[in-house]
């Protein structure tokens, strides 16, 4: 996969119908190979950066009207001559075309290896590649502003500048143990551990961000439980503001899991409305719902516990999820007496009253779920750790920085710490990938669509 001498094609836009579809090739003889197929402008003699409209030919046939884009490497994305093709978006035209290019040279691209180029050829680290893939995968505001702040090199810095402190001291304690005869010190240890002290609670802060993290990357599983004839359902389309799942007054309506998505203040979250969870049922088919809701309960990371405030015994089923993380909800406020709604649950601080047929109190509770996932801890600004890869990294760099402070509480010699140093240097640079391996870069960039 580290080949980078040939010239790679590939399909940049997504398969199906549509406007305008986009061929790319990257390499040395991209603009030999789009000259070659294209009627207009002679491309060998134009300049980077410009546009040209023609005609894509196979022979004397045409195929297609298109645009070309020039972009001469250094000053592309991958840091070599690139070339897009714009044709319409017709599947077969723009295999016609991909053909063509690869019949006059071109090879097909594999998943990832235009930014895998772009990576190789210094025009992003690792970290910033990776944010690529996340930019094209996200699907809310958080994760849009989260890749982005990485793509721009924000992660990056905050780790250069992590990697620069520990190689200064680094080379002092190195050039002590040159003159470890003359019994000289270099490196002052009290800034030394007031450094490992700063890098210790800036390393913390950005693992403990994963949690987070990986709520804004994957979104949030929310499993609506409750007994049959709660209003799950109708909660369900409350918060979706639309009809999504079948509602009526016969207990055991809904007989299976049903997912769909909302988006609150840029965090998806995926509900999934159960079946109801009563005592006993002899219908074969209930009996399965409910096994599927318990199954939902347990796997989510929020349940909302829906129960009905004309009930009189609503919270028998009730029992705490395997995430913790949990609302009770108590519906039909709207017909319920005041007096069951104080005694409901009375030892539980936080529950929610709502009326999910008419809507009421819907924006607190979603309110309620934003605010359980997040506390409060998104910014505008700043590091959130959504990578796996980076996490584990991470928590090996803590682990070194510990050794290092352990080393220095306990004096032990500089020919030690450096070792210390050195582990934590190379997780470091894992993460940006000055410390790779031909593995790690076929298993990162084997996720990527193959136009990216």
């Amino acid at each position: 996969m580290l080949n980078t001498n040939d010239t790679i094609v590939a399909i940049s836009t997504p398969p199906g119908e549509g406007a305008i579809g986009v061929i790319r090739l990257s390499g040395s003889d991209t603009i030999t190979i789009a000259a070659k197929i294209f009627s207009g402008k002679d491309l060998t003699k134009q300049k980077t950066h410009t546009l040209h409209f023609g005609k894509i030919m196979d022979g004397a046939t045409v195929i297609d009207e298109a645009v070309v884009s020039l972009y001469k490497g250094p000053k592309s994305y991958t840091a070599e001559d690139v070339a897009e093709i714009s044709c319409h978006g017709s599947d077969y035209v723009l295999r016609q075309v991909l053909a063509l290019c690869m019949a006059n040279g071109a090879r097909m691209a594999k998943p990832g290896e235009f930014t895998l180029r772009a990576f190789l050829n210094g025009r992003l680290d690792l970290t910033q590649a990776e944010a690529v893939a996340d930019l094209i995968a996200s699907q809310s505001g958080t994760a849009h502003k989260a890749a982005i702040h990485n793509l721009r090199g924000g992660f990056s810095e905050d780790l250069k500048q992590m990697r620069e402190q520990l190689i200064q001291f680094s080379a002092l304690i190195e050039l002590e143990l040159d003159f470890s005869q003359e019994d000289v010190e270099f490196a002052d240890r009290t800034k030394f551990y007031e450094l490992i002290d700063r890098l210790m609670n800036a390393t913390q802060q950005l693992v403990h961000s994963f949690q987070l993290g990986n709520v804004i990357k994957n979104g949030v599983r929310v499993a609506i439980i409750g007994k049959p004839n709660a209003g799950k359902s109708t909660l369900l389309n409350a918060l979706l503001n639309e009809e999504r799942a079948i509602v009526s007054d016969i207990a055991g309506t809904t007989r299976d899991t049903i997912e769909e998505t909302l988006n609150i203040n840029g965090i998806l979250f995926r509900l999934i409305d159960t079946a109801g969870i009563r005592e006993h049922s002899m219908d074969v088919i209930e009996l399965k719902g409910m096994e599927r809701s318990v199954d939902a309960m347990n796997k989510a990371d929020v349940v909302v516990y829906l129960f009905d405030l004309t009930d009189s015994e609503p919270n028998s089923k009730f029992q705490v999820p395997n995430s913790g993380k949990y609302l009770l909800v108590g519906n039909k406020a709207d017909i319920a007496h005041r007096e069951n709604i104080k005694t409901v649950f009375e030892k539980e601080e936080n529950v929610l009253f709502i009326s999910a047929k008419n809507k009421e109190n819907i924006h607190q509770l979603k309110d309620a779920l934003y605010g359980l996932v997040t506390a409060g801890e998104i910014k505008q600004e700043g590091t959130i750790i959504t990578n796996a890869r980076h996490y584990s990294a991470l928590q090996e760099v803590l682990r070194s920085l510990h050794d290092i402070k352990a080393g220095l509480d306990n004096n032990i010699p500089g020919d030690l710490i450096s070792l210390d140093i050195r582990r934590c240097l190379h997780y470091l640079g894992e993460i940006t990938g000055q410390i790779t391996n031909e593995d790690t870069l076929d298993y990162i960039f084997s996720k990527f669509c193959i136009g990216k």
